[in-house]
Parts: C-alpha cells; sequence; structure tokens
C-alpha cells in the first residue's frame, strides 16, 4: 500500500487468475483518505491506447485526483492485443467490473453504486459492455458510463470503409469477419436498458472519433433524449491529459454526473 495526502494506493491487485500466468490480470485501486465511514462512489477506469498498448500504472493521477472529490477508483490492465481480440478484452473488463462490486467494501467504496470511465478504447471497451447482451447481463449493476473520446464505437462502418491490416494488429483485435465488426460496435446494442451515459468529444480529435460519437449519440437519444455530448477544444491525447490536474472542470462535471 502507497499514501499521499488525499489517497491511499493498493497495488497490482490479482483480480483475474488463469493456468496460465502470463495471462493473469491486477488492478490498482485509490482510496479517498478521510470519511472512511461513508461508502464512496466508485469509479472503474479503462485505458485506452488503440486495443494494443497502455499501462494501468501511467494513470495514478486519475486515481489520486479523484480521491480529492470523494470517489474511490480502481484502474485495472487488461489483455493487449495481439494476445487476445475485443471479446478478450470485454471479458477481461467484466471480470474487472466482478472483482469492484464483491471486493470494494473493503476500500471504502459502495458496490451499489459503480461508475464506469474510459478514454479511447478504454470508452469503447466500456460501453460494448454495458450494452452488447453478450455482456450486458454480467454488467447491469453499473449505474452511469462517462466515455471520454471513445473510439470505436461504431467499427462495422468504420473497417467496411477502412479493412483491417496488420497496423496495430487490427486483424487480431475485430478479426476479417464482418459480423463480428457488429458484434463489436457498441452503436448495434443500444437499448432502454442501457445505463445512462456521459459523452465528452475533442473537437480537434481523430476524424472517425468524432463521427462515430456523432452516430452513437443520434442512436442513444432514442432512449436518453437528454444527452448531449460535451465537445472540447482540445486534440485526442490531452482530452486524457487534462485529468491531471485537479482543479480541471472535468472532475466537477462528473461528481455532479455521479450525484444526479
Amino acid at each position: 500500500m502507497l499514501c499521499s495526502c488525499a489517497s491511499k494506493k493498493y497495488k497490482d491487485i490479482l483480480f483475474k487468475t488463469t493456468d496460465d500466468t502470463t495471462k493473469e490480470l491486477q488492478l490498482n485501486v485509490f482510496e479517498p483518505r478521510k470519511n472512511r465511514t461513508d461508502k464512496k462512489p466508485v469509479v472503474i477506469f479503462i485505458h485506452g491506447g488503440y486495443w494494443t498498448e497502455g499501462d494501468k500504472d501511467i494513470y495514478g493521477f486519475l486515481g489520486r485526483n479523484f480521491a480529492k472529490h470523494s470517489i474511490v477508483t480502481v484502474i485495472p490492465s487488461y489483455t493487449l492485443s495481439p494476445n487476445g481480440n475485443y471479446k478478450t478484452m470485454a471479458n477481461d473488463v467484466v471480470e474487472a467490473i466482478k472483482w469492484t462490486e464483491k471486493n470494494i467494501e473493503t476500500y471504502g467504496g459502495n458496490p451499489e453504486e459503480v461508475y464506469l470511465m474510459g478514454h479511447s478504447a478504454g470508452g469503447h471497451l466500456i460501453a460494448l459492455v454495458t450494452t452488447n447482451s453478450r455482456y450486458a447481463k454480467e454488467t447491469k449493476g453499473i449505474k452511469g458510463v462517462i466515455l471520454n473520446d471513445a473510439a470505436g464505437l461504431d467499427m462495422y462502418s468504420y473497417l467496411k470503409e477502412n479493412p483491417p491490416t496488420e497496423k496495430y494488429n487490427y486483424k487480431t483485435t475485430w478479426t476479417e469477419n464482418p459480423e463480428l465488426w457488429k458484434d463489436a460496435s457498441p452503436i448495434y446494442h443500444l437499448s432502454e436498458n442501457s445505463p445512462t451515459f456521459l459523452i465528452y468529444v475533442g473537437e480537434k480529435t481523430y476524424a472517425s472519433i468524432k463521427t462515430q460519437n456523432k452516430s452513437f449519440v443520434k442512436e442513444l437519444n432514442e432512449f436518453q433524449p437528454n444527452v448531449k455530448p460535451i465537445y472540447l477544444d482540445k486534440k485526442h491525447v490531452p482530452m486524457m491529459s487534462q485529468f491531471f490536474w485537479p482543479w480541471n472542470k472535468r472532475y466537477d462535471e462528473i461528481l455532479e454526473f455521479i450525484e444526479e
């Protein structure tokens, strides 16, 4: 356990075990140091990186800053391509959610008030596991989803125009089967049972992200008519790095989303 003035960090907690130790997965938990008698809301953050890179340990700033707002944060790893495809990754996220719901009270969190947050590829994964019925039955306890410049919301349309290649291991991540591209795309699985969304989009981000978020929100509005994306004057990476500063307005907006 590591401590800062605002949080306690519990590092490298095993949440998914297999017979192959190279496939075991770990997570970090950040617990607010104050007022442990009250169970706090919980945010599970899933990192991005083209589904092929990224590291949970990069995002300690997010856990520390959420702790200052009395939020418990869980930051898991997941299998990266080419060691797995989108199904593997989605199942890993589900396992992290199940671990959190079972264990988070130990760290001062409320297992009945769990939210998902993801940037880029992580945004795709949290949208997928809360909409696609393959996973949604396991994630129905999630109270809300926070998409931060989410990628991959409509991989079916994208890959029809840009067939997968070896670049970023896309052939492995998405396969070459168009039916699986649709299965992997959250936009085709939205329903009245989908959790409430808070959506951020960078005005200077990749064109595909802007296009897919616009289409996703249009479909989402059939079930959640009041959801409007929050556009920010930022590129893709700064959409995440802005959270490095604890006084960033996004923390207040997320806290308001949770309180509502």
